[in-house]
């Protein structure tokens, strides 16, 4: 008996030790980002970055404006085309498909979760980049567009399994409620079942928003790396991951265009932190429905 409970604690302990050296780790990336980027602050106006209309590193212009509304249109696309794909994908897993049926779709999309960016980014350059070229008649297929279709692909294995998750945890007497005072099996989904798996549906979305948000490969080598201020998605950008990935590697350590790279960084914390506070919001709130 003495010995289980030595046995317990010391698992107790380790246990404790492994959550906290995650919390640690997590907070030394934040102060060590967070220190690099006060460094260029230093240097550079706080107005003059967030609300710089041209990013030209060779100059020593560094606004983060183009990168910004870059990242934003590219999610946007990416969210409009996933978010009816997945709810209605998770409604129809949930209630249509049989379990075997079921279990196929499932495994689909598990395995749509895991594939590599990289080898999504050649498929929107060899696949789809032409077809939107010729189709819109434009100069060059690597736009807005095109990298909102491929990261498209990548937020719906998220926001599938978490839709699908928020419906099935519903109590069933939501549905037979509904059904018992003649609502048929649409209405009863459309009117009943999805506001109240919404929560964990939002926390879905909110997740999957994170996951395009923070995407480098597919949206450096399909999107056109194009540092201008548009809001045309059928124009060639530069996201806020891809300007890091594109430039770091060949940045003077120490120079004001390094912690200009950080201070990207930490926006794009800070947006990590917002999104995933919001999401765990919603998942806890959804728990009150089961």
């Amino acid at each position: 008996m003495e010995i289980r409970k030595i046995k317990d604690k010391t698992m107790k302990v380790s246990i404790q030790g492994v959550a906290f050296l995650n919390i640690l780790i997590v907070f030394l990336i934040f102060l060590f980002i967070l220190t690099n980027s006060l460094k260029f602050f230093h240097e550079s106006s706080i107005k003059s970055f967030f609300f710089g209309k041209d990013w030209i590193s060779l100059s020593e212009i560094y606004g983060l404006l183009p990168l910004f509304t870059g990242s934003l249109s590219v999610t946007l696309v990416a969210l409009v085309i996933a978010v009816p794909l997945s709810i209605i994908t998770a409604v129809y897993i949930s209630e249509y498909a049989s379990s075997k049926k079921r279990e196929y779709l499932k495994i689909i999309i598990e395995t749509m979760a895991a594939l590599p960016s990289v080898a999504l980014g050649y498929i929107g350059l060899y696949v789809f980049s032409d077809p939107i070229k010729h189709y819109f008649n434009l100069d060059t297929g690597l736009t807005s567009l095109t990298g909102g279709i491929m990261l498209a692909f990548m937020a719906i294995p998220t926001i599938v399994s978490m839709s699908d998750d928020a419906i099935r945890a519903l109590d069933e007497s939501y549905k037979e409620a509904s059904l018992a005072l003649g609502a048929n099996k649409l209405e009863t989904i459309v009117k009943v079942i999805l506001p109240g798996a919404f929560p964990g549906i939002f926390a879905g979305i909110m997740l999957g928003f994170g996951r395009i948000m923070g995407e480098t490969m597919t949206v450096l080598m399909v999107t056109g790396n194009s540092p201008t201020l548009t809001l045309s998605v059928l124009s060639p950008v530069r996201t806020m991951t891809a300007t890091i990935a594109a430039e770091m590697g060949e940045v003077v350590q120490g120079s004001t265009h390094y912690y200009a790279l950080f201070a990207i960084g930490f926006v794009l914390f800070l947006i990590s932190f917002l999104t995933n506070t919001l999401g765990d919001y919603f998942i806890n709130k959804s728990r009150k429905f089961k």
